[in-house]
């Protein structure tokens, strides 16, 4: 019987630090699924689900903890598992405007408002081209419950997209129901 562990991983960036932590989870039988990865302020900062049969995943979580030696914070939840839930629709926004604190506390907080979930969140920061000015910029991918609608989430973000003086896109296309 397969587990899977989800790992979060911090430290130090260099060459070959990915393979390392491939290394060690191909050594005890695991299967590298998803990851997201960043460089961030000098740093290496990445997520990681990992499939591994039952038997090895103390082997893997002891092996990979000794990663910690070469300066790696890592954290690590075994059965990171997915419970059946209502069809939510997928959908993805894109916000860019001029950067100031709380915008990303404002769209979060106006989407937990609704219930909708935030499956995947990116973020950067840029010098504007035409002014030098800090630039913000998000891609999300989120997910509706049934009780909100596209138009209804439409609204809230250009109310919110006039009170942050962003410009906020929201596309449905390319989306189907996604189970959560």
């Amino acid at each position: 019987m397969q587990s899977s562990l989800i790992l979060t991983i911090i430290g130090e960036d260099r060459p070959g630090l990915v393979e390392s932590l491939s290394r060690v989870i191909t050594a005890h039988g695991g299967n590298w699924l998803e990851s997201r990865m960043a460089r961030l302020a000098g740093r290496f900062a990445g997520i990681l689900m990992v499939a591994v049969a039952e038997a090895h995943v103390a082997a893997l979580a002891e092996a990979l903890r000794g990663l910690e030696a070469d300066g790696l914070k890592l954290t690590i939840l075994a059965d990171g598992v997915e419970t059946a839930a209502e069809t939510r629709r997928a959908v993805s926004v894109e916000l860019i405007g001029h950067d100031h604190p709380g915008i990303v506390h404002d769209l979060s907080h106006a989407l937990a408002s609704c219930n909708v979930n935030i499956d995947e969140l990116e973020t950067r920061c840029s010098n504007a081209s035409w002014s030098g000015e800090s630039l913000f910029q998000a891609t999300a991918r989120l997910r509706l419950p049934p009780t909100v609608s596209i138009d209804e989430l439409r609204h809230i973000l250009e109310s919110l997209a006039k009170d942050l003086m962003v410009d906020i896109m929201l596309d449905e296309s390319d989306h189907p129901d996604v189970r959560t």
